[in-house]
């Protein structure tokens, strides 16, 4: 909004007035959205959680929060589902945040519900498609009626098609077909008892804003977005991690390379990319040269199918 006119009797005292009227740069844009969304359903509602795992998205979002709640402290829990088969760095960065910034950690482990046969393993070995039950029982027992993601519209097209405030029904589930209008800013949490909120601050956020807002706020991230050796080996062009969940097959051989990841979670399907790039400048610089989105480009449980994500959205997985 521009400022209005200043009227010339004034002229005198004006010397050392801006020339140009103020203007917000498209982060700042983007950060007084985000801080909004979090101010609005958080008065809103009475059982907030964030879904925070340490992948770039979520750390960005909770410092997010920190803004919009400071000098208080954030006043939810934050929730993982964990796979069991998430990066050792990950969950080291996790929980020193967890304790640095005083917050209430909720975790539903996977493994759990595998041990007890509530979920079986899956051929194929990946488990980020059985989150889908521990996060829905995880928002069921906390009470929560709304969950904080961040999901991004440029990430996939199911993620694309959903409102910044998505309506869950009873059973948790998604319908792309029934979704509240968004104008002028207006976010509608209202829900029956028994449904909740998905609420993604980080929507209109590209990965490229991810990481140049990084930068402007001197963000720490899990080392493993950073260019580093490892062993990996190739699997559907993709670089696995050879690790104790992800082993090469006779026809896999494993090599030694520099890489880097774009995104994380389960180890089993999270590929990484050949990269030197081994600072926020030169991840920013790769990434603005890039023409596939992070999932598109080293997420395995996203190629079972053309509508993978939309499917298990609509089960009710975030």
């Amino acid at each position: 909004m521009r400022d209005p006119p200043v009227s010339t009797d004034f002229a005198p005292y004006l010397d050392d007035a801006p020339t140009r009227p103020y203007e917000l740069s498209q982060l700042d844009v983007l950060e007084s959205e985000a801080i909004h969304i979090f101010r609005e359903v958080t008065a809103e509602l009475e059982r907030p959680v964030l879904l925070f795992s340490g992948g770039k998205d979520s750390v960005v979002m909770l410092h997010l929060a920190a803004k919009a709640f400071w000098p208080g402290k954030v006043p939810f829990p934050v929730l993982h589902v964990d796979t069991g088969h998430n990066f050792p760095e990950v969950l080291d960065y996790r929980d020193r945040t967890v304790e640095r910034l005083g917050l209430t950690l909720v975790v539903a482990k996977v493994q759990d519900y595998i041990d007890d046969g509530r979920l079986a393993e899956r051929a194929d070995g990946t488990r980020n498609p059985l989150q889908t039950q521990p996060l829905l029982d995880a928002i069921a027992a906390g009470r929560y009626d709304a969950v904080y993601g961040g999901g991004r519209r440029d990430e996939e097209k199911a993620r694309a098609k959903e409102r910044i405030v998505s309506l869950r029904d009873e059973f948790g589930q998604w319908d792309p077909r029934n979704q509240r209008p968004e104008l002028w800013d207006l976010y509608n949490a209202r829900h029956r008892p028994g449904e909740h909120v998905r609420v993604f601050p980080l929507s209109n956020w590209t990965e490229l804003e991810i990481w140049r807002y990084i930068e402007r706020e001197n963000i720490e991230l899990p080392s493993l977005y950073y260019a580093h050796e490892r062993d990996v080996f190739r699997r559907d062009g993709m670089w696995l991690s050879d690790s104790p969940v992800s082993r090469p097959r006779e026809d896999e051989p494993v090599v030694r390379k520099v890489v880097r990841y774009r995104t994380v979670g389960d180890m089993s399907c999270t590929g990484a990319v050949e990269s030197d790039a081994d600072s926020v400048a030169k991840v920013i610089a790769e990434v603005a040269a890039t023409t596939l989105t992070e999932r598109g480009a080293t997420r395995a449980d996203d190629r079972l199918s053309e509508a993978a994500m939309e499917d298990r959205k609509k089960e009710g997985y975030f």
